[in-house]
């Protein structure tokens, strides 16, 4: 196992175009958030969720995630050096749960940078603004396990794009099909069941009883998502030709 994440980190840190993708993740997260506690005007007596709208960049910074996943694995389909990959691995299962452990260990690098710089900026441009542990760990275990949820799409499709649309489709369309939804109870059921609508309530800190789910049982649901992808694509691994 020591010589399969040895060579999928290096890899990962040999190709530039994946630094600049953290590192535009790292931008994104802490800009957006920034930008949306700037927009905060209130007075007395305000009620927003000065924590949740600091963690607003966390919806970009998703989309950064989710490609970077998707190439980790998608490009060497595309490529065919995934051939090159399995003659130095041939353990199948080694090697995905390297390229998932490598990429769990970058993500979380600048999963943290993001977050804690988005809290920074929110504690800096609103008033009042309390740091609550929760969101912030749960806003890090969130993007890591969009990431996941990527990587084992991108397995499964084998295409870089294709899996980078799922999950962008997942993140972004869902919950406007959800709004979309003219029944009440069934756009609530599409929220408990969506991963990012459910996944995002853990950044919640006031009215959780209004919540389609509840915080760590919305990160459950993306938990499940992420590992009923990471099966699927290690099943097709496993049974198909590279």
């Amino acid at each position: 196992m020591r010589a399969a994440l040895h060579a999928e980190w290096t890899k990962l840190r040999t190709s530039a175009g994946n630094w600049w993708l953290l590192g535009g993740a790292v931008v994104a997260t802490v800009g957006l958030s920034a930008f949306a506690a700037a927009s905060i005007s209130c007075v007395a007596g305000c009620t927003s969720d000065f924590t949740k709208v600091s963690l607003t960049g966390v919806q970009l910074g998703q989309a950064v995630f989710a490609i970077l996943a998707a190439l980790l694995i998608g490009n060497e389909y595309a490529s065919g050096m995934v051939r090159v990959s399995l003659a130095a691995v041939p353990s199948r299962t080694r090697l995905l749960v390297a390229k998932a452990a490598v990429l769990v260990a970058v993500t979380a690098v600048a999963a943290v940078a993001g977050v804690a710089g988005s809290l920074l900026a929110g504690r800096m441009l609103l008033p009042a603004h309390e740091f609550v542990w929760r969101p912030a760990v749960g806003s890090v275990l969130y993007l890591e396990l969009i990431a996941l949820l990527s990587l084992g799409l991108a397995t499964a499709v084998r295409s870089p794009a294709g899996a980078a649309g799922i999950v962008l489709g997942l993140m972004y369309a869902w919950p406007l099909v959800s709004r979309a939804v003219g029944d009440k109870t069934w756009s609530r059921r599409l929220d408990q069941i969506g991963p990012v609508t459910a996944g995002t309530a853990v950044q919640a800190t006031k009215d959780l009883a209004a919540l389609p789910i509840g915080p760590w049982h919305g990160l459950g649901v993306l938990a499940l998502w992420a590992l009923g992808a990471m099966l699927l694509g290690w099943g097709v691994l496993l049974r198909r030709d590279a």
